[in-house]
């Protein structure tokens, strides 16, 4: 018996069948061969290009053209540092008892290993009424706000969104509030209108702005007063340093309408490892009563096997106290090559937001496209930056720069951007 499977890029159900062995000859006869399926009609909406592949396309454009040239990527924002020893070794540790009878283990708890739920809800939301049965352990923080389908790709593939308008590139049926340097990075809520779900970063990425407390009291007020839900992306909190707030839920209030979604990728070194966490607290109610966090554990039971067991070892070994310490020093690594970037383009006369509470910096080109920023960059320094455009309209005139990097590229970039601009 096979089970009926719902596809989420296929607008139908499809049965489960035997694959059907294919030969050479077989495959040249149908060539032309085309299914009955028709394509969700929901993926053609999406954007041609996704930003990332399209500057990695660019960058080994660039690498073509120039073998011999040294590029530093400031751009995607991939964590460089090695792991702490402590992390490491404890993953190897475990991965080593895997391989013994008395250590293999198999499947674990879909929510997370228990001791791993309960350090998060200790180390990250100590004194905010968080308990670890609130915490969801998963790969990593994106696949999670996916999975709340929070993110504007994820709902135009299962429909939510509405056709794009050709001209400003924005869905319909998405509410976009403007956040720039205008109004500190924070919306004008008062010209919002309602919606089911907000989602909002902080500290931002791209912008590296960590929203105040007053800001986020406003923004849990706007949410109490419609009734709306906010989908909260902290995952460069442990960046701050300015004493905004770490969490959603330092704001009173917030338990009843925020989600917190978080990671382990930009703190400790987990990009490829894959290791974060949800938030859902008991107290977040459907407009019948019903708690979210039934329908979010049923959705991870559902999609999901759990974390690795060697990933959430881990993550338990960066919240040890030894692991906890190098964590904050792998952090404050980052926090110095911010430093020294923040300093190159301001000493360069260049209006620059973030690198403070975040390792991004947002750094403005009056009057420019940040496509032509990207690549007079890139083809005379041979530095990858990020298009601020690729965020949304209100970056045509901004670079996004990422300080994750070997001190000595970070050093190198400063020199070759002062000599440049």
């Amino acid at each position: 018996m096979y089970k009926s499977l719902s596809l989420s890029f296929m607008p139908c159900k499809a049965m489960l069948q035997p694959r059907a062995r294919i030969t050479r000859q077989d495959s040249e006869n149908f060539v032309d061969y085309r299914t009955k399926v028709a394509r969700n009609p929901t993926m053609e909406r999406l954007q041609r290009n996704y930003l990332f592949p399209e500057i990695s396309a660019r960058e080994a454009e660039h690498m073509e053209k120039y073998p011999n040239a040294k590029v530093i990527s400031l751009g995607i924002g991939d964590t460089t540092q090695p792991l702490p020893d402590v992390v490491a070794s404890s993953m190897a540790n475990y991965a080593h008892n895997l391989s013994t009878r008395t250590g293999y283990r198999g499947y674990g708890a879909e929510q997370g290993c228990k001791e791993l739920r309960k350090a998060i809800a200790e180390t990250f939301y100590k004194d905010m009424g968080i308990q670890g049965k609130e915490v969801f352990v998963s790969d990593g923080a994106q696949c999670d706000i996916s999975r709340l389908q929070a993110y504007v790709d994820s709902s135009v593939i299962i429909g939510q969104t509405g056709d794009v308008e050709n001209e400003s590139g924005r869905y319909r049926n998405i509410e976009y509030m403007k956040c720039g340097p205008h109004n500190s990075f924070f919306p004008n809520l008062s010209k919002a209108a309602r919606t089911d779900i907000i989602f909002f970063c902080s500290p931002n990425n791209p912008t590296g702005h960590a929203a105040s407390r007053e800001q986020l009291e406003r923004l849990v007020g706007f949410a109490q007063e419609n009734g709306s839900i906010i989908v909260y992306d902290s995952a460069y909190a442990f960046y701050i340093t300015d004493g905004s707030p770490r969490s959603i839920y330092e704001i009173p209030g917030a338990e009843k309408v925020a989600i917190e979604v978080s990671s382990f990728s930009k703190i400790a070194g987990f990009t490829g490892v894959r290791l974060g966490w949800t938030v859902v607290p008991e107290q977040l109610l459907y407009a019948n009563g019903f708690p979210v966090i039934n329908d979010f554990n049923r959705i991870v039971c559902t999609c999901f096997n759990g974390a690795s067991r060697i990933a959430q070892a881990g993550g338990l070994a960066s919240l040890s106290k030894h692991g906890y310490k190098a964590v904050i020093s792998l952090v404050d690594y980052y926090k110095e090559n911010a430093e020294i970037l923040l300093e190159t383009f301001e000493s360069l006369g260049l209006r620059t937001y973030g690198g403070v509470n975040a390792p991004y910096l947002w750094v403005h080109f009056p009057g420019s496209n940040s496509w032509d920023v990207f690549n007079e960059i890139l083809e005379k320094t041979h530095i990858i930056t990020v298009p601020g455009s690729g965020f949304g309209p209100a970056g045509k005139e901004f670079i996004r720069v990422t300080a994750f990097g070997h001190r000595e590229n970070i050093l190198e970039a400063s020199k070759r951007l002062r000599s440049l601009l």
